[in-house]
């Protein structure tokens, strides 16, 4: 009995060896789908030493996705081009792939063993109908493709390739409007300016509310000196759009190079309406305004530029001291932080209001600073101390100076100060 045992036990034992090896087959080392894993982790390096390890001449091999994966760690290392070339590989594998569903129902009769069910029936599989199509998914992958091949030759300045990839790419390289401005910008930069409006022009047709179209024509017409034609984008893009205190400054500055100094206005005044707290906007229309003459208006929009940016207290205080506002100017330049400009400026509005004495009163200060290395500040104290008829402290500044033009007005004093020397009543 005990016999039967043991060789029934090893009759078993054999069997199932048997059907191990027919069931379970030796397992194989899929080096590409190792390598994808590792890019899903970011292992790239890891990734790159299984991809050297696939056999590109297997039957089974997978070009297709064996290039995606090159080119997906080309781009990672920014080598465009490995990463151009890789793409164009990937792209052609995928034209040619056979593509296998994966749900697909194999009617296969079961295999016999020896401890198999006893039933001699078969059983019919119906397969199931199947979603599958492999041309809809070609179609999908080459699109995407496409789309990143158009990427990297954007990055190695190949514009008209970029372009030429965008409209390979199907539906999927024209649902946005920032397609449309991509492929304005490659015709830009490639010289073909007609070929960029035409670009912006078409994809305004297709994204009709769509407002940055509007805004890059504006740009480009700009450039191109169509003046009217970007005012007339402009103003689309403005109604159609939010626009920022930037782009409004922007067509001003468009509007004043083009000598439309006029509108330029307008659209500021409209600005530092909508944008108050905006500095750049109350500058620029300052110096429209002083362009103009209006030197009072333009000194307010400093002043009130000054309160959200201090750098133009400075700039505020010499409006209005050329306005003649000198209290107001000399407040301002309180303000200024600048210790050596304020100096400089509140002598100059001193003697504005021929204030001589206090300018005198700055010769400390002027020293301290080593302002005096300034002939233009020597010579305004020289003239103070002249005003206020000290003489000799006048003629001794006024040899000091080097500056040509103001050595000779020094000389002319000078003469002045001999004849008030000899005569005062020269100097009534």
């Amino acid at each position: 009995m005990k016999k039967k045992w043991i060789a029934l036990y090893l009759t078993t034992l054999f069997m199932s060896d048997i059907v191990a090896k027919e069931v379970i087959p030796e397992l194989e080392v899929n080096h590409l789908e190792l390598a994808t894993m590792m890019v899903y982790d970011g292992k790239y390096k890891k990734a790159k030493e299984e991809l050297r390890l696939v056999n590109k001449s297997k039957k089974t091999f997978d070009a297709s996705k064996y290039y995606k994966l090159k080119a997906v760690m080309a781009v990672k290392d920014e080598n465009h081009v490995g990463a151009i070339g890789a793409f164009k590989k990937a792209i052609e594998a995928t034209k040619v792939k056979v593509y296998v569903d994966p749900n697909a129902v194999k009617v296969k009769e079961k295999r016999k063993y020896l401890f198999s069910a006893l039933s001699d029936k078969k059983k019919t599989v119906v397969p199931k109908k199947s979603n599958f199509h492999p041309e809809k998914i070609r179609a999908e992958e080459l699109s995407q493709l496409y789309m990143q091949l158009s990427q990297e030759y954007y990055k190695n300045k190949e514009y008209l390739n970029t372009v030429n990839a965008l409209n390979k790419a199907g539906r999927a390289g024209r649902d946005r409007a920032g397609l449309y401005t991509l492929r304005a910008d490659c015709f830009w930069k490639a010289g073909r300016k007609e070929s960029a409006i035409a670009a912006l022009n078409h994809g305004a047709k297709s994204f009709p509310k769509d407002a940055t179209l509007l805004k890059q024509k504006f740009y480009y017409f700009s450039d191109l000196k169509l003046y009217q034609a970007a005012i007339a984008a402009a103003k689309a893009y403005m109604k159609r759009a939010k626009p920022t205190a930037k782009e409004y400054i922007a067509l001003a500055q468009m509007l004043i190079t083009g000598e439309q100094r006029e509108e330029a206005i307008k659209i500021l005044e409209e600005a530092v309406v909508k944008f108050p707290k905006n500095p750049t906007v109350k500058v620029l229309l300052g110096h429209m305004y002083l362009k103009q003459g209006m030197t009072y208006a333009a000194a307010t929009l400093f002043e009130e530029a000054s309160v959200y940016d201090k750098k133009y207290t400075k700039e505020a205080a010499e409006l209005f001291r050329r306005a003649k506002e000198l209290p107001h100017a000399l407040y301002l330049n309180t303000n200024v932080k600048n210790k050596v400009e304020k100096l400089k400026q509140k002598i100059a509005i001193y003697i504005d209001r021929g204030e001589f004495e206090k300018v005198i009163g700055l010769k400390d200060a002027l020293k301290r600073y080593k302002m005096l290395d300034d002939d233009n500040l020597r010579y305004a104290l020289a003239y103070a101390y002249y005003m206020s008829k000290d003489y000799e402290s006048a003629e001794m500044h006024f040899k000091k100076i080097n500056d040509s033009s103001l050595f000779e007005k020094a000389t002319i004093i000078r003469k002045n100060i001999e004849k008030c020397k000899s005569n005062s009543l020269e100097c009534m």
